[in-house]
């Protein structure tokens, strides 16, 4: 029988998040700046060390652009990380990048608010904000 040291649990790649699954729809009052917030508290990813899970509160505020999330393309793109082996503070710039990206908002902001684990508990965050141009 294997120590408990040397288990290790198998873990997906980066490659397994779903970044095709989030889809976008018109907001329709261009130039109305509102605040979206959105939240969810049954996020897990898994320790690309040991392959444990995390679980962890993550928190979306934007501002859109000309793009709204469709919040049930998030929940897929949210749930694919379910076996990704991704570092706490990495994950945060994952989600942002790929959001941006996706929506292109004027202003956004994602916490990972983690569950406490070994005494330690993590909160990792990044913002985002649209240049402005110049004409």
């Amino acid at each position: 029988m294997p120590e408990a040291l040397d288990r290790r649990y198998d873990v997906q790649d980066i490659s397994s998040i779903d970044v095709h699954a989030l889809e976008t729809f018109p907001y329709e009052y261009p130039g109305k700046d509102i605040v979206i917030n959105i939240d969810t508290d049954e996020f897990t990813a898994v320790c690309p060390w040991s392959g444990l899970p995390d679980f962890a509160t993550v928190r979306i505020d934007y501002i859109p652009g000309r793009s709204l999330i469709e919040l049930r393309s998030l929940k897929y793109y949210l749930l694919s990380y379910r076996n990704v082996g991704i570092y706490q503070e990495h994950l945060v710039n994952r989600i942002l990048e790929d959001l941006v990206k996706c929506c292109k908002p004027k202003w956004m902001k994602v916490v990972a608010d983690y569950k406490v684990r070994g005494g330690i508990h993590t909160i990792a965050s990044r913002e985002y904000s649209a240049k402005k141009r110049r004409s």
